[in-house]
């Protein structure tokens, strides 16, 4: 397989990257194809669907031997289930699947065809190997999701002094639904502990304190 194009997000590094597609529909991303498949024909009809598959790598991935079973975050962390029922970054081939909602195709780019899309959870400059549309057979309301039912991601309150959120301007919306969702591992519960993350620009530090995230800080970069 090659690289057909790469994806431009809001975070310049894996940690804090909301852990499904979708979560948080206000994160902006931007596809821009490579070169041998830069052709406006070949996104012909493509406005017409709503969400498109993307087919990527994780590719900051360290290489690590093939383990079968991985401690999915949805069940904090500790307990194991196969590879093959999770979707772990850490799998074989290393490769990523994710629904995003198509926003527009820019035609007019220099770079066209150039696609926008939102709720992305892939890091700035991932690979992308497919893109395919998203079709109402895909849709299957009586499917079962396993260990995944009945355990919601988490919904933290988001405190941010009115000062700091000035400093994310319009980027506050998308910041504060991927704070919310607890970007720190699921094992992590010291409500001491100050974490940094990169997001849009800005440097973020805050705290968890059980149900709380607290925005300590934000910076330019």
């Amino acid at each position: 397989m090659e690289r057909i194009a790469t994806i431009f997000t809001q975070f310049p590094e894996k940690f804090g990257i909301p852990r499904q597609s979708g979560i948080v529909e206000e994160l902006e991303g931007k596809i821009v194809f490579e070169a041998p498949y830069r052709n406006t024909d070949a996104v012909r009809g493509l406005e017409g669907f709503s969400h498109i598959w993307l087919i990527w790598e994780f590719s900051a991935n360290e290489e690590k031997p093939f383990s079968p079973t991985v401690r999915p975050p949805r069940l904090g962390g500790n307990t194991r289930m196969g590879v093959f029922a999770t979707r772990s970054p850490f799998r074989p081939n290393r490769l990523g699947l994710s629904c995003v909602r198509l926003e527009r195709i820019d035609l007019e780019d220099a770079q066209a065809p150039v696609l926008y899309v939102a709720g992305a959870d892939l890091m700035n400059g991932t690979p992308i190997y497919d893109i395919k549309p998203y079709v109402e057979a895909d849709m299957h309301p009586d499917a079962r999701c396993g260990f995944t039912e009945n355990k919601p991601f988490a919904q933290l309150e988001v405190l941010i002094e009115p000062d700091l959120a000035k400093k994310a301007g319009d980027r506050l919306p998308a910041l504060r639904k991927v704070l919310a969702n607890k970007p720190v591992p699921a094992y992590q519960n010291d409500p001491d502990r100050v974490y940094g993350m990169s997001f849009d620009g800005l440097e973020i530090q805050f705290r968890i304190d059980g149900d709380q995230c607290e925005v300590i800080d934000i910076t330019e970069n």
